[in-house]
């Protein structure tokens, strides 16, 4: 997975194009992910004994993991991700730009 939840991304297409923002969830099954306030959507909320109130409900709305770029953290950059093997067989998300390990 090229995206991985506390990641910092930028949004590359789409309203919010050029935008930052921390990963909260992702679905690898729906290839979505979602945003730390970016994609707000609107949801009716009828009144129920949780909520008394209801109303008109803010929230973050999926992302398609297609729009979106891994931000490096040594370099600042936004670039792609490769998959590097390390000694104990463990496998590291690497950027391609300067190198450095995403993963610790």
């Amino acid at each position: 997975m090229a995206v991985k939840k506390n990641d910092l991304v930028l949004i590359i297409q789409g309203t919010h194009k050029g935008q930052k923002g921390k990963v909260i969830k992702v679905f690898p099954d729906g290839h979505k992910a979602i945003v730390e306030g970016r994609n707000l959507i609107k949801r009716h909320k009828r009144p129920s004994n949780r909520d008394p109130k209801g109303g008109i409900v803010e929230k973050e709305g999926p992302i398609g993991l297609d729009s979106l770029m891994v931000v490096c953290p040594k370099c600042n950059i936004p670039s792609r991700m490769g998959i590097k093997l390390l000694d104990d067989k463990r496998k590291v998300r690497v950027c391609k730009k300067c190198g450095e390990m995403i993963d610790s």
